[in-house]
């Protein structure tokens, strides 16, 4: 086979992007009937079921060694369960605009955490980087004269998921160098699972129970499973495999843009002046961050967190 067009290619990532930013908006319409851990078990329960069907219809299911196993354990603990725990009680605090935005300086901590674990140097771009991203954040979440207008319980939240991710890379180091991305991904939903199973039993199973079937929130739950965790992750991939993990990931410094976008049209979130300076300003902060960083990494592909 030959090598993809360039349209095709384009169509590919943005598209995932697309859907990644979306799944801000769909929580927040789940959110409004069902409970956090409830949607995020029925989206690992649905996402884990279609990727087994797939990777096994495809071939490309490894089975993981023992060896590996704790790290798959490690890294479910990671991610799903300490990041969509962070995002998901996050996102009833704060709007779905000023999440993205948190979630989006993930890139620029993480080089920090190889420097830690790998002894990966961090470039003057990305110290550079982070500070103009953190002033574009605070600058979403700050009002002259109103302070910080975003719940600071639900920005603690939504940090603690960008240090989940972070730690999630790390071990991610360790497992890519054996397993590939989809069989990582199956694996990590699949323990995920097990992780929320117990607290999903304690806290919500009664609610969930007692909550008459709402087909708009079901539905979104269904878009996150199936858009989010399946559909734009196949297409991530098939990104990175033709376009390189460099240029693949410019386009998620997108997504605060694509959220809130969809927030206003389908939420009816408000966008004042001054919000959508910051959210240029986190964009730019991103991209002046991969500067040097980019010659300097050589670690595994990165996977999407939603």
């Amino acid at each position: 086979m030959g090598k993809p067009s360039q349209i095709k290619l384009y169509a590919s990532i943005i598209i995932s992007m697309i859907f990644f930013s979306l799944t801000f908006v769909w929580f927040k319409v789940a959110n409004a009937v069902y409970g956090p851990l409830t949607i995020v078990l029925l989206r690992l329960i649905i996402a884990t079921i279609i990727l087994l069907i797939f990777t096994k219809i495809t071939g490309s299911l490894v089975i993981p060694k023992k060896k590996d196993l704790k790290y798959m354990f490690l890294l479910a603990f990671f991610e799903p369960f300490l990041y969509f725990m962070g995002e998901s009680y996050g996102l009833q605090y704060i709007s779905s605009t000023v999440a993205a935005v948190i979630i989006a300086t993930i890139p620029l901590v993480a080089p920090f955490a190889a420097y830690i674990f790998y002894r990966e140097k961090v470039s003057l771009f990305n110290s550079i980087g982070i500070l103009i991203s953190f002033l574009g954040v605070i600058c979403v979440i700050f009002e002259s004269g109103k302070g910080i207008t975003a719940s600071p319980l639900g920005v603690i939240l939504q940090f603690s998921a960008v240090l989940s991710a972070v730690a999630y890379t790390i071990i991610l180091q360790k497992v890519s160098r054996t397993l590939n991305n989809l069989t990582i991904i199956l694996y990590q939903n699949a323990i995920g699972i097990f992780y929320f199973l117990p607290f999903w039993l304690i806290f919500e199973k009664n609610r969930f129970i007692s909550t008459p079937f709402n087909f708009e929130a079901m539905t979104a739950i269904f878009e996150l499973a199936i858009f989010a965790s399946v559909i734009a992750f196949i297409f991530f991939v098939y990104s990175v495999k033709h376009m390189g993990v460099i240029k693949s990931n410019m386009f998620a410094n997108a997504i605060p843009v694509f959220t809130s976008i969809f927030a206003l049209i389908i939420l009816g979130d408000k966008l004042n002046l001054q919000k959508i300076i910051g959210i240029i300003v986190v964009i730019a902060g991103l991209f002046i961050a991969q500067i040097n960083f980019r010659k300097r990494y050589h670690g595994p592909d990165p996977i999407p967190l939603d």
